[in-house]
């Protein structure tokens, strides 16, 4: 995709050069914190795919995938219900509540299959 249609597709409809180069950088660093994001993740990811008591260390207290899924569900629609400045002190919660309730449903899925394999 070219910096013209990025543009374009976010509403831009003028042919400033500036702006332009603004919108390509802005679509650059997007992509690139997008990786990052990914392969911080996949890392966190890779680690706990030893045993399965790494995982269940991650997700305490929770005692399952699902259960972790449940609480981090839980908190993220509390959090959205907060006043905004109790919503700025608990932004690490809501990160941490997303990043578990992200592993919670890998291991989930494909959780069985991987310690199952270890075991073999």
């Amino acid at each position: 995709m070219d910096a013209t249609q990025f543009a374009r597709d976010c509403g831009y409809t003028g042919d400033s050069p500036a702006m332009l180069a603004a919108l390509s950088a802005i679509r650059l660093d997007g992509i690139a914190r997008a990786r990052q994001g990914h392969d911080q993740r996949k890392a966190v990811v890779d680690r706990l795919k030893q045993s399965e008591a790494l995982f269940l260390a991650a997700i305490g207290p929770a005692l399952s995938a699902q259960e972790a899924i449940e609480d981090a569900a839980r908190f993220i629609a509390c959090y959205r219900n907060m006043p905004r400045w109790r919503k700025e002190r608990r932004m690490q919660d809501l990160a941490r509540a997303k990043q578990q309730r992200l592993l919670a449903r890998f291991f989930r899925r494909y959780g069985h299959r991987l310690w199952a394999r270890e075991a073999a």
